[in-house]
């Protein structure tokens, strides 16, 4: 007779079957190696565990960029989908990451205000271009990115997002069961809550949200409230059209959410929509959960393309047979980044830097995730010369040396007064617009809304 633990985890596992068939054989074998369009890390290290990386192109020219730096102190994440082409994703890509390291060495720290000014950077740096060859390139000013960042930093996650890329915390409960925790919050028209904030603030414009396409949009164009870029949307000297502006109807300013890692926190899914288009929350964190690290990424993006193939009833490989272009009638651009936590690591310092990865580029680079030491580096070269001027009896000379980075970042031109971290780190989970709930799972589900699946479109 089994035991109703036997009959517990033979539930648990079941629904999985419907989205790992990936490969010819049907034991789970992870296939897609010779996909032309899936480029993939299968686990590379960083500060407090490991990372598996994977990005499958659907668009002309993929849209998704992704970027992982591990450092000694910590661990960046970044994953950003493009609409409307790619110079917005790949700008926000390229220069995120980078004002928020040079903020958070300024202040020591990492905080909601250091990711807050990171985001406005970016921003304000994109529209600067948009503005500068707005003349010659009109369209550039309707391109624009959804933005997902994680850190992890003295033991501390902090997640910020514009759009509806996600991040979603895998925690183990009771009997080792897994449950999902999406830690950000979805700015798409298709949620009414959405809509709703929409249309209270544009009350004079009726038209403000349209069903259009089968699907809710903002000015019957786009589906994301908030985004890097879309200048037309934003400012009215880049209207397009007939899109009369009397106000910004896009915003840049993120949500936020932090949290002290607890033990039952085992992993993050870090992902651009086009996964969650196609797996819950739940679905993908007991994919994680029942399989080895090795490759993980690369097995969330198949079992979405046979989600996306089964819907269509084709097999997964006949679906990577249509090449770049036709494939995102069946799919959009996805990126994936699952970030394992291994406890017992979370103290230690890496010996030497982590190398940075990003999605599609096969060179590696050291990484430029470097705090706590910089201000330390910085303090002992203030006291080497304090004992070499009194040693010698002679006084500086009149010439300052050219202030810059160790790792080739300029520092923006005003310098906030440093001040020392605390080391007192904060025990509460701060969330911005939404407050989730900080209680360690236990045996009885945690109940999650997920996004109401609806049929793919081709969307803006």
């Amino acid at each position: 007779m089994v035991s109703w633990l036997d009959r517990t985890v033979s539930a648990c596992c079941q629904p999985l079957g419907r989205y790992i068939g990936l490969s010819s054989s049907e034991d789970g074998v992870l296939g897609g190696e010779d996909y032309p369009l899936l480029w993939y890390r299968d686990l590379e290290k960083h500060s407090c565990g490991e990372f598996s990386f994977a990005v499958v192109q659907a668009n002309q020219v993929c849209e998704d960029y992704g970027h992982v730096e591990p450092g000694r102190e910590g661990t960046f994440v970044g994953v950003y989908d493009g609409h409307g082409g790619l110079d917005a994703s790949r700008f926000a890509c390229d220069n995120l990451s980078r004002h928020l390291i040079t903020l958070a060495r300024e202040k020591g720290t990492i905080d909601k205000e250091v990711l807050n000014n990171a985001f406005a950077a970016t921003e304000d740096g994109f529209l600067s271009i948009v503005e500068r060859e707005f003349h010659d390139d009109p369209e550039i000013a309707s391109t624009g990115s959804c933005c997902l960042v994680g850190v992890i930093w003295k033991r501390r996650l902090y997640v910020a997002n514009l759009g509806d890329c996600r991040a979603v915390l895998g925690q183990t409960g009771i009997f080792n069961r897994i449950f999902a925790k999406q830690l950000t919050n979805d700015h798409n028209v298709r949620i009414k809550e959405v809509r709703d904030e929409l249309r209270a603030l544009h009350p004079d414009d009726p038209n403000i949200v349209t069903y259009v396409r089968r699907t809710w949009r903002v000015k019957s164009i786009i589906q994301v409230t908030r985004a890097i870029g879309d200048a037309f949307l934003k400012k009215p000297e880049f209207a397009i059209g007939a899109i009369p502006l009397k106000r910004p109807v896009l915003r840049a300013d993120p949500s936020f959410c932090s949290r002290n890692l607890q033990p039952c926190d085992k992993f993050v899914i870090f992902a651009s929509d086009g996964l969650w288009d196609l797996l819950s929350n739940q679905e993908a964190v007991k994919i994680v959960h029942a399989y080895p690290r090795q490759g993980i990424a690369r097995r969330l993006v198949l079992s979405a393309l046979n989600v996306a193939a089964r819907a269509r009833k084709l097999k997964c490989d006949d679906l990577m047979n249509y090449d770049k272009g036709v494939r995102r009638a069946f799919h959009d651009d996805i990126t994936v980044v699952v970030i394992f936590i291994d406890h017992e690591k979370l103290n230690d310092k890496l010996t030497a830097p982590g190398m940075s990865v990003r999605g599609y580029v096969d060179t590696h680079r050291p990484s430029d995730f470097n705090i706590e030491q910089e201000v330390a580096t910085e303090t002992e070269h203030t006291e080497t010369e304090s004992t070499e001027t009194e040693s010698t009896g002679t006084e500086p000379t009149g010439t300052e040396p050219t202030e810059t980075e160790a790792t080739g970042i300029e520092r923006s031109e005003t310098e906030p007064t440093k001040t020392e971290p605390t080391g007192t780190e904060p025990t509460e989970t701060e969330c911005s617009e939404t407050e989730h709930t900080e209680t360690e799972p236990t045996g009885t589900e945690v109940a999650e809304t997920e996004p109401t699946k609806t049929e793919l479109t081709v969307t803006v």
